[in-house]
């Protein structure tokens, strides 16, 4: 290779380098928005251009379904109440982990309450992950050997409603196939538009697993409704397209969800209306 070649592709290298790569976060709909049986909701997903759905624990059907058409079923939600001292794992959560083998899913876990000494441990606070991590072990034990994921999903007014409590409970349990969500309507629900929330999604990088946006408004947001915390994401004086920065910067090219829960208007116009401002966000 002569001088000038190699100049040249050293150049060019440096320069690939220098420039950010393209989003190749995938964007499913969860179906809090994309709503109904497979036949109904897994092809306005496909047309629409969506990677799959965040659905229903144990919801093998859809996942079937999904697949077929080349799409993805990322996760099936649940809500768990973890009482000390007993099992967490029961026979109706095999048989709905067992329908989720072989899709690539994750099991997305809600933590709606601690319960210690008869008494429920106050949100957010660490006296409960003892309790928390030996279900999350029993939990993970199970589900690893089927394939699948256990990722934390924090809620407001839940034990679990903050992203720090999430990666507190994933650090101490340092299982590879046990991460966390940041949800942003429930971050602006608990810790308001003051704290910033790019050191936090930094901070949960190595063991961050799903991140699901919305359209919402800015403000007083811990004091706000629902419905001004959750819109399409073509609406609302929240810059959505402002917190996606950061979280790219990260590095973060995970899944990516929409939350549409609560939203009155029609799902599939919605759902078409939030994948056109996506494809705004990626650019």
């Amino acid at each position: 290779m002569s001088r000038s070649k190699a100049a040249l592709l050293m150049v060019f290298t440096i320069f690939a380098w220098c420039v950010p790569a393209e989003s190749t976060n995938a964007f499913f709909a969860m179906d809090t928005i994309a709503r109904g049986k497979p036949e109904l909701v897994v092809p306005i997903l496909k047309e629409l251009g969506y990677d799959g759905l965040g659905g229903q624990c144990g919801d093998g059907a859809m996942a079937a379904a999904l697949k077929s058409a080349g799409l993805r079923f990322f996760n099936g939600y649940l809500t768990l109440r973890i009482t000390a001292g007993q099992p967490a794992l029961t026979d109706k959560l095999r048989v709905e982990i067992d329908a989720m083998k072989g899709y690539d899913a994750a099991l997305w876990l809600a933590i709606a309450e601690v319960r210690q000494d008869d008494k429920p441990v106050a949100k957010s606070s660490p006296e409960g992950d003892p309790a928390v991590l030996v279900a999350l072990r029993e939990l993970a034990d199970y589900a690893q050997s089927r394939g699948i994921k256990i990722v934390l999903y924090p809620h407001a007014g839940s034990w679990l409603e903050r992203v720090d409590d999430a990666v507190r409970l994933a650090d101490k349990l340092n299982r590879a196939e046990v991460g966390v969500t940041f949800n942003l309507c429930h971050w602006l629900k608990v810790e308001g538009v003051d704290r910033d929330p790019a050191p936090v999604l930094k901070a949960a990088l190595p063991r961050l697993m799903f991140v699901t946006i919305c359209g919402a408004d800015t403000g007083d947001t811990r004091k706000m409704n629902w419905d001004r915390l959750i819109q399409p994401l073509d609406q609302g004086t929240y810059d959505v397209k402002g917190f996606m920065k950061p979280l790219r910067d990260t590095g973060y090219r995970g899944p990516v969800g929409f939350q549409g829960y609560g939203i009155k208007d029609e799902p599939r116009e919605v759902l078409r209306r939030t994948m056109d401002a996506w494809k705004k966000f990626s650019k």
